[in-house]
């Protein structure tokens, strides 16, 4: 099975390279700002698999799905409200295609799911559980090899997500934090905290995604090799964006620039490394010939 055969690299201690930026990537390709990249698994299928094969061409070894806020809470009130399994189910198809021919692997991006959990917001455990295990049972049934729940900030959403994905399937499972206040994520999770709750859940992979600076990230995975000794994934953001005056969001971390960090990266522990907000595929390309040459 690939799922196993993935985990078996992982054991093995080969270092891999996921893909870079889906939501960023897909704006400077024309998707209006403020539209989620869900929309294009439906309305512009081909430009989704072409950004699946640029990254492929770049040296992925494992794109994730255009699903990252497709569950059936986040869908509500939106264009795609009711259509959350078959926007999985799709853009696990596209992913398919876009593979065809490589040894790539298709991990399912598993977002949050856009609201806090009572006692901070109005989202019961049970329900929130309900959607992440809709999402995982599309993603499990139409084929993915791994399951990625990122972006995470809240560790009471956190073990929703791991539940509602575990009851659906035993397939490889990343959870990736996003420390977005620099050493702490929105609810003031630090690494060490992260990996104190997950030691006795069913996790594989421990991960850092998106976050602030490089340099913040850095100090993460630090933190996090230090306290665990499960695999660690790794896709910071390219640096700190800002706004033009035309309201851009502009990332001016160069690829030559984001590869330069890698061998740091890897020095620190990450294992898998790739890029999240503003990792365009030409970012990609530099971050794996970092890895590739080692």
């Amino acid at each position: 099975m690939p799922g196993q055969l993935f985990l078996s690299r992982i054991r093995n201690n080969l270092q891999l390279v996921s893909d870079g930026a889906t939501g960023s990537t897909l704006i400077d390709r024309g998707l209006p700002s403020g539209t989620s990249a869900e929309t294009w698994v439906l309305e512009q299928p081909e430009q989704i698999i072409q950004l699946h094969k640029n990254f492929i061409s770049a040296g992925a070894d494992i794109i994730l799905t255009c699903t990252f806020s497709a569950n059936s809470l986040r869908l509500k009130g939106s264009s795609l409200e009711g259509k959350a399994d078959y926007v999985n189910r799709k853009a696990v198809e596209l992913a398919q295609n876009a593979i065809t021919g490589t040894q790539t692997y298709i991990g399912g991006s598993i977002g949050p799911v856009g609201q806090l959990l009572k006692p901070y917001g109005p989202l019961a455990v049970d329900e929130v559980q309900v959607a992440y295990a809709e999402q995982a049972r599309a993603m499990c049934e139409s084929g993915v090899d791994l399951l990625v729940i990122e972006t995470q900030f809240d560790m009471g959403e956190v073990k929703a997500a791991i539940e509602g994905a575990r009851s659906i399937c035993e397939l490889p499972l990343v959870v990736s934090l996003s420390y977005d206040r620099g050493r702490r994520t929105m609810m003031g999770v630090s690494p060490t905290q992260a990996v104190k709750e997950l030691a006795s859940l069913p996790v594989d992979i421990i991960g850092i995604n998106c976050g602030k600076s490089l340099e913040d990230n850095l100090q993460n995975l630090v933190e996090l090799r230090r306290v665990t000794s499960k695999p660690i994934w790794f896709k910071p953001n390219a640096g700190l964006p800002h706004v033009d005056g035309q309201g851009k969001t502009i990332y001016e971390t160069t690829p030559e620039m984001m590869g330069a960090q890698v061998l740091s990266w890897l020095e620190a522990g990450a294992q898998i490394v790739g890029g999240c907000c503003g990792t365009s595929p030409n970012h990609l390309k530099e971050i794996s010939k970092h890895v590739k040459v080692l």
